[in-house]
């Protein structure tokens, strides 16, 4: 199984960016998806976080400006931002909570990280 994020890159403060992670290899079943971030000096913390169902849990930093959707054909998990700010400033990852063919267990998986700069 490989986790794999996209999209993160340089916007200018009060600008957007879409996030995009995807499982596979032998993927058989995705409970929850997540997006962490990490910025310099600071421990890795939750951003938002989505059910199989679709139901979105956010943090208080995304609350009002970030979105988490996911596509459970694709086993792909978004995170749209807007009005980005400095302090958004982070490497993004993606946390899944998968099963594979070869184990009746779920376990989490980490994807390497995106980068995401706000600065003008």
């Amino acid at each position: 199984v490989q986790v794999v994020e996209s999209g993160g890159g340089l916007v200018q403060p009060g600008g957007t960016l879409r996030l995009s992670c995807t499982a596979s290899g032998t993927v058989s079943s995705i409970r929850d998806m997540a997006w962490f971030r990490q910025g310099p000096g600071d421990e890795r913390k939750l951003v938002a976080s989505i059910s199989s169902g679709g139901y979105p849990n956010y943090a208080d930093s995304a609350m009002g400006r970030f979105t988490i959707s996911r596509d459970n054909d694709k086993n792909t998990v978004f995170l749209q931002m807007s009005s980005l700010k400095p302090e958004d400033t982070a490497v993004y990852y993606c946390n899944a909570d998968i099963r594979d063919y070869t184990s009746s267990r779920f376990r989490y998986y980490w994807g390497k990280g995106t980068l995401v700069t706000v600065s003008s």
